[in-house]
Order: structure tokens, then C-alpha cells, then sequence
């Protein structure tokens, strides 16, 4: 895929002039966004995702669309379930839910840019060892089972990492919030207000969750302007998103597993890819195995799909139910 500096600048232009449009409207009137805000927000960052695949399909071809299609749906269900974390957090440090959009929308910035450097470093890493993916197969398959045996997020999973720590411990800081901001002043001194620490925490904790996202789509393209875009499009509607599941993340009680068979199939994906092309001379020789088959990116796309759609029948079939004896019982 060549993609020329030109299309870089202009999808980088067009990425920021997106969240600075975004900081406006938050910035403007913090509140809470009705059910029809959110719904018309997450459907236009949706459309654009699938308008940019079929530009890249115009343009490219069928196997580069599919391969971002297919990155995209998995970096997007991986937010999904991020969010299950974000709710954690917003609960923990008590933020209001008229400035909670202001914290995800300065959280998922500070995540961009981030992932922007892990994807720059990851692409340098793949291009030049192919021996990478064995891995990278082999840690999507390790988080997998870690995901199963985990289960769901509940809080006394949340711990504050060092990020967060040591923000609390260099940084001057106020005790009460003031609104949205960042900065308080008190008896004549400026301070860094509990809510900077909200916004590291988001930030930190998607890059956390990067330790898998990234490798994972590395595994269904090599191209680091799909790899880039497929994350930013999965992030862009997040903040909406939030507000428009709601209620719903709990009822996703499959998701989870849904999440560790799509991670542990683009496990075997790239480790079977890994000997395919393999180099090392402790396997086979040096030599790449014959036997290892390829599979082709319309098959990758169509086990995700069909995973995440069980997974989220599934789990509000179970949701349902639940409620129903419930209900019953009551």
C-alpha cells in the first residue's frame, strides 16, 4: 500500500480539525448528552469509518479495505469494552456527569497521541522482525485466556497506576474540583485540580489497554496508515458512545468472551503467519514452514463479525432472562 505524504497530512489535518470541532462543542456547554445526541454522534463517526473503508476500497482495492474494516471492528469492540473501566473510574473520582464528556474527550486525546507512537514504534519493529508475531501471537492467545479467566470488570479491579501515582505526588494539587477545569487558584496560589488526575487516568489506562489492541491489529494488516486509522476511527466516537450504552454495558455479560475468541483466533492468526515466513534457526531450520496455511482477511472478517454478533445476542438474550426471573421473583 503506498500511501503518499500528501494523504498522510490531509487525514491528519482532517483527524485534528475533527477534535478541535469536538473540544468546541464540549468546551461551549458541558452537559449531558440526550440518548438522540449521543445516537447521532456515534452514527456519524460510524459513517465516516465505513466511508473511509470505501474510499480505501475505490482506492486500494478489496483486501486493504477488509483488512481495515476488519481492524476497525476489532479495535472498536475493544473500546466497548474499555468503557466498562472509564465507568469505573468516573465513579471512583466522583466527576459529574455534566463534565464527564470534557474528561473522556481530553482522556481520549492524550490516548491518540499515545498510540501514535506505539503504532509508529510497533510498525518500525514489524518491518524490519518478522520473528515479532511469534510474540505477538503468543501474548493475544496468553490475554485471551487471561480475559476468560478474568471475567467482567467490577471496581476493586481498578487500581491507579504509576502515572497517576506519581502525578499526585510531584504535582500541586487542590482537594475539591472546580467544574471542569484543570486549574484552581487557592489563597492566591495556583493548583492542579483532581480533575488533571481523572484525565491521566483515562488517558494511561487506554494506552494500557493498547498492550493488546495494538498487536491485535497488527495481526489483520501490516499497514501502519490503516493500523493508525483504524485506531483513531474506533476512538473518535467513544466519548458518545459512553453516554449511549450506558445502562447497556452491564447487560453485555459476553462480550468478554466474545473479546478473548476474537483475540485468541488473531493469536493463532499470526502465529501460523509467523511461520509461514519464518527465519529463526531453532524452527524448522531456518527454513519457513510449508504446511503453515494463510488466512485470508475476508475469513478474518467474518469470524469477528460473527463472534462479536453471538457474543452480544448472547448476552442480552442472558440479560433478558435474568430480569425476567427477577421480575417473577419480585
Amino acid at each position: 500500500m503506498n500511501v503518499t505524504t500528501l494523504e498522510w497530512v490531509v487525514t491528519l489535518v482532517a483527524l485534528v480539525a475533527l477534535l478541535v470541532v469536538d473540544l468546541m462543542i464540549v468546551g461551549r456547554r458541558p452537559h449531558e448528552p440526550s440518548m438522540r445526541e449521543s445516537s447521532l454522534w456515534v452514527a456519524f463517526y460510524v459513517g465516516l469509518a465505513a466511508l473511509f473503508g470505501v474510499w480505501i476500497y475505490l482506492h486500494e482495492g478489496s483486501q486493504y479495505a477488509g483488512e481495515f474494516f476488519a481492524g476497525w471492528l476489532t479495535e472498536y469492540s475493544l473500546s466497548v469494552d474499555n468503557l466498562f473501566v472509564f465507568v469505573i473510574i468516573m465513579a471512583r473520582f466522583a466527576v459529574p456527569r455534566a463534565y464527564q464528556q470534557k474528561v473522556l474527550l481530553i482522556g481520549i486525546v492524550i490516548a491518540l497521541v499515545m498510540r501514535g507512537a506505539f503504532i509508529a514504534a510497533g510498525a518500525a519493529v514489524v518491518s524490519r522482525f518478522s520473528w515479532v508475531f511469534y510474540f505477538f501471537g503468543l501474548f493475544l492467545v496468553y490475554t485471551a485466556i487471561t480475559l476468560l479467566k478474568h471475567g467482567e470488570n467490577d471496581e476493586s479491579d481498578y487500581k491507579e497506576n504509576l502515572m497517576i501515582r506519581w502525578a499526585r505526588r510531584i504535582l500541586p494539587m487542590s482537594k475539591e474540583s472546580d467544574g471542569a477545569k484543570l486549574t484552581t487558584r487557592v489563597n492566591g496560589r495556583r493548583l492542579f485540580t483532581p480533575m488533571l488526575i481523572v484525565m491521566i487516568a483515562i488517558g494511561t489506562t487506554d494506552l494500557i489497554f493498547a498492550l493488546d489492541s495494538i498487536p491485535a491489529i497488527f495481526g489483520l494488516t501490516k499497514e501502519p496508515y490503516l493500523v493508525f486509522t483504524a485506531n483513531v476511527f474506533a476512538l473518535m466516537g467513544l466519548r458518545q458512545l459512553y453516554f449511549l450504552l450506558g445502562g447497556l454495558l452491564n447487560r453485555l455479560v459476553y462480550l468478554s468472551v466474545g473479546l478473548a475468541a476474537v483475540l485468541a483466533f488473531i493469536g493463532v492468526k499470526l502465529f501460523l503467519e509467523a511461520l509461514a515466513t519464518n527465519s529463526l534457526p531453532f524452527i524448522n531450520g531456518g527454513e519457513p514452514v510449508g504446511w503453515a496455511p494463510h488466512i485470508p482477511i475476508w475469513l478474518s472478517l467474518a469470524v469477528i463479525i460473527g463472534t462479536l454478533l453471538v457474543a452480544t445476542i448472547a448476552s442480552l438474550v442472558k440479560s433478558s432472562r435474568d430480569r425476567s426471573l427477577q421480575t417473577s421473583k419480585a
